[in-house]
């Protein structure tokens, strides 16, 4: 048994005292200006400690319960970032609502504490803990906006089906644990190597641990809640739970499916697949129809969570650790530039909208290009990323992903390859749909577009990364494959 070792969930640690200092400081301050610097200046921290520890060996603390590895501080690093994006969009919006309030940031310091605990999860419970603070916190930010009936109901069902799915990967688990006899996932991933299981109770629980994770995700046919909950939830709300949750999602998979049942790989790999196509198909399809653009935007990541579950398929079946790395770290890469770029066009509705104007109609975006070029043009690249045009980040994400199912040189895999390119084809519609509302139609709203010079900073970078890292994603893909290598090695 080893020693707690503090020092390996030193994020942790301040996340949780500056919370509660946070919350604390709200209490005392007459505006809300020193809790929201307090708030960007931890995050900020806690992203410069995941940062400084990428290249670090893998430490085990708390009796092997948490593991301080290169992936985990990875997407540490780019969950405390888009933590603080989400909140500099956030912020003008908040504070014509009235939401500008205490609860936004310590809620949202409490969700990515439990975001850390699950990438840091060496533990099976540890992972549900991390989870459960997760949600509950993302559960109360989504109704943090009392007066208002839609995020109300949005709330309600986010809790209730939330409830059910963490029944699920609950049940799940104790039956791993039944037929292993471990809670940690490497004890876990060894008694499986060696038989010592009981194989029935194994592949139930599994069952039900994909579901869980599915559920998380926002996979078909899992995913009812996620178009619901963007739509009703404070748009500034909808951004936290489109961010940052999604890296946490990505590693919940990850440490579970990869790291402790990579021998079960034949079993759900099956689901996953199964899992993907029905995800890209149904979302792809399903936000053709839609009119309002919040929920365009949760059938698009439905969507793209299919393409993510991709990279889980092709490294099983090649079974070497060269076509893992490049699985699971084009995955990684994917998921990392997806949440960034949905920040973006989440920024530019929080922009547009104003007290008694949600701006979350496709029509309310009609000639925005003769109101402002420079919100269309960050817009449009935002749109082209999702839709996988080059030279954006988006085309770069989707050819590794495909690249990795490719190089198996299995026929089955090279047909699924195909049918996420023409469902990818399907998926531009409604993208370029936007762009074109942005460019050639008649604006029908002339209210002047005002925003502050962080806001406008920060979506011109967003902008430019989507931008740059399509034109150059040599450095943040050797990082996001060296991250999924150690992980693989520790």
């Amino acid at each position: 048994m080893n020693d707690m070792n503090w020092l390996a969930i030193y994020p942790e640690l301040v996340l949780l005292a500056m919370a509660l200092v946070v919350s604390m400081v709200d209490l005392w301050a007459k505006t809300r200006g020193p809790a929201y610097w307090l708030t960007q200046l931890t995050l900020a921290v806690v992203a410069a400690m995941h940062f400084a520890y990428i290249d670090t060996p893998a430490i085990y603390a708390m009796q092997d319960m948490v593991v301080s590895d290169s992936l985990g501080h990875l997407l540490g690093f780019f969950a405390a970032l888009a933590v603080m994006i989400s909140l500099v969009y956030a912020r003008p919006y908040a504070a014509e609502r009235e939401m500008l309030k205490g609860e936004l940031f310590s809620l949202s310091l409490f969700s990515l504490l439990g975001i850390s605990v699950m990438l840091s999860a060496n533990n099976f419970l540890v992972m549900y803990l991390g989870l459960e603070l997760m949600s509950l916190s993302l559960y109360a930010l989504t109704a943090l906006r009392r007066d208002h009936a839609p995020a109300t109901e949005a709330a309600m069902k986010y809790f209730v089906l939330g409830a059910l799915a963490s029944g699920f990967l609950l049940y799940g688990l104790s039956m791993m644990y039944g037929a292993t006899g471990s809670l940690e996932i490497p004890r876990v991933f060894e008694a499986i190597s060696t038989g010592q299981i009981n194989q029935a109770v194994l592949a139930l629980g599994l069952v039900f641990v994909v579901s869980g994770v599915a559920f998380k995700l926002g996979a078909v046919p899992f995913h009812m809640w996620v178009p619901d909950v963007y739509h009703g939830a404070p748009t500034a709300v909808t951004l936290l739970i489109a961010g940052a949750p999604k890296l946490a999602a990505f590693a919940m998979t990850f440490r579970l499916l990869v790291e402790g049942l990579l021998g079960l790989a034949n079993d759900w790999q099956q689901m996953i697949v199964l899992l993907s196509v029905g995800s890209m198909f149904i979302g792809n399809v399903v936000a053709i129809a839609q009119s309002n653009l919040k929920r365009m935007l949760a059938y698009s990541t439905i969507s793209n969570i299919g393409f993510v579950l991709l990279g889980f398929a092709p490294t099983v079946v090649a079974g070497n650790t060269l076509s893992a790395a490049n699985g699971y770290g084009s995955a990684l890469f994917y998921i990392a530039t997806y949440v960034f770029t949905t920040l973006g066009t989440f920024g530019i509705i929080l922009l547009l909208s104003r007290q008694g104007f949600e701006a979350d109609q496709i029509d309310d975006f009609k000639g925005l290009a003769k109101r402002s070029p420079f919100y269309a043009g960050v817009m449009a690249i935002f749109m082209f990323s999702l839709a996988g045009i080059p030279p954006t980040v988006g085309f770069f994400a989707k050819l590794s992903v495909l690249q990795a199912i490719i190089t198996t040189n299995q026929t089955s895999y090279i047909v699924l390859a195909i049918i996420a390119v023409v469902l990818s084809l399907v998926g531009a519609y409604y993208y370029l749909r936007l762009v074109k509302v942005m460019y050639f139609d008649e604006p029908t709203d002339t209210a002047p577009i005002s925003a502050g010079f962080d806001v406008r900073a920060v979506l011109a970078l967003n902008g430019f990364a989507a931008l740059l890292f399509g034109i150059v994603p040599g450095g943040l893909m050797e990082l996001c494959s060296a991250a999924v290598l150690n992980a693989l090695k520790s």
